[in-house]
């Protein structure tokens, strides 16, 4: 697969970055060696190997569920720069 300087363009407007065209260029060598690297990848046999998320097989640490101190909705907000009626007040985000 290989990545045109047109693809560049629109990746980087989805990202929201600006780009020149020397940029463009350039970004478009790294992508394209980067796909270039993920083809290697699929080429290596993976048959009979188990997906894993470490190294080192490992069981997750498990703790008693249980309520501590979120019984305190005064002392929760307490340091909150704005609060209302026990809730967070943050600023709008979305319009």
């Amino acid at each position: 697969m290989s990545v045109d300087e047109k693809t560049v363009r629109h990746i980087a407007r989805l990202a929201r970055i600006a780009v020149t065209e020397e940029e463009a260029r350039a970004l478009q060598g790294e992508l394209n060696a980067i796909l270039d690297w993920v083809e290697q990848l699929d080429e290596v046999d993976t048959s009979g190997i188990e997906p894993m998320t470490s190294i080192v097989a490992m069981a997750m640490k498990m703790r008693e569920d249980k309520v501590t101190d979120g019984d305190d909705p005064d002392a929760v907000v307490r340091n909150a720069p704005v609060s209302d009626d026990n809730y967070f007040v943050v600023p709008k985000v979305v319009e």
